[in-house]
């Protein structure tokens, strides 16, 4: 079951589709890249060796379970120095089912190796079919990710002495999905809420009011702790998502202000916004932006004239 996303006015990133805005530091040298790290009794954690400016150390595959089998969360870029270190990490356990939180390529295209390698099956979220008639965003995506079995929203992931409940959280992209551990209270959250950075949501796909409601979702829930796919993990949670909805809410207001005073396109919104921000980070901010002003366009609060956006 493929999620189709129209084309609409966007600024291409070629792949930044990740968290850049006021990032942490990244952490000294050596990194744990290739090492399982046991977290707590059923998760451990192995890094892949893609660092960037946009996934921080590089994405967090997650193994969820224990000798009698797992699921692993994420499995990352399809890097054989990757695939090497889940395999051993993995050992001799069964691999009951690979998840992927949504399908940007440092985090699903190692899924069909992996499965072909152990037979397990790709259960989790649904493929993305861009639109070509607008803009192709496909550098992002990737666009061979094939699941087995797409889970809805409240649907699980089962194995001994272990549930991962689907949680639909859409923004970020229109397929992510959280998977929460009703064990322990873990929640994995892939893209959608991490510590190192905010995230960005890029048009079409992304969509900032999804992304908002998906936040006000989280911050309703009791999770004990989150994982996330990128950047260490968030024993305060609740603080957090709270402090991510307010920081959206002041960029929201800081749009319609400037707004208000004069007509801007996103490219100008960029520079009155992000005053120091460096240059190969514009594109990726002007799309969160722009995702800001498609939802207050939406909710009948600006309106567009080519390409500036006014006050309504």
């Amino acid at each position: 079951m493929a999620t189709v996303a129209r084309a609409a006015t966007v600024l291409s990133t070629r792949g930044a589709s990740r968290p850049i805005i006021r990032a942490m530091a990244l952490p000294p040298h050596p990194w744990p890249t290739g090492a399982a790290e046991t977290l707590e009794p059923l998760v451990r954690r192995v890094l892949a060796t893609n660092p960037s400016p946009f996934t921080y150390t590089g994405t967090q595959t997650y193994l969820v379970g224990d000798a009698r089998g797992v699921a692993v969360i994420d499995p990352g870029p399809a890097d054989a120095g990757h695939l090497a270190a889940l395999t051993a990490a993995i050992g001799d356990a069964p691999v009951l089912a690979i998840a992927c939180t949504h399908t940007h390529r440092d985090h699903s295209p190692a899924a069909a190796p992996l499965s072909a390698l152990t037979g397990a099956p790709i259960i989790g979220c649904a493929a993305i079919t861009l639109d070509v008639e607008g803009p192709r965003l496909d550098a992002a995506f990737d666009t061979a990710y094939r699941p087995d079995t797409v889970l809805r929203d409240g649907e699980a992931i089962r194995g001994p002495g272990f549930t991962l409940t689907a949680l639909a959280t859409p923004g970020h992209t229109s397929n992510h999905l959280c998977f929460a551990l009703e064990e322990t209270g873990a929640l994995f959250t892939g893209d959608h809420v991490m510590a190192w950075s905010t995230s960005v949501v890029i048009p079409p796909d992304g969509d900032m009011g999804d992304y908002l409601a998906s936040l006000e979702r989280l911050h309703a829930r009791a999770d004990r702790v989150y994982y996330p796919a990128h950047g260490p993990h968030i024993d305060n949670p609740t603080r957090l998502v709270r402090h991510m909805i307010g920081h959206r809410r002041q960029r929201e207001n800081q749009i319609r202000k400037h707004l208000a005073q004069s007509p801007a396109s996103v490219e100008a919104l960029v520079a009155q916004m992000y005053p120091g921000l460096a240059t190969n980070l514009h594109r990726a901010a002007g799309c969160s932006v722009l995702a800001h002003l498609l939802d207050l366009q939406r909710r009948a609060l600006v309106r567009q004239d080519g390409d500036r956006f006014l006050a309504a």
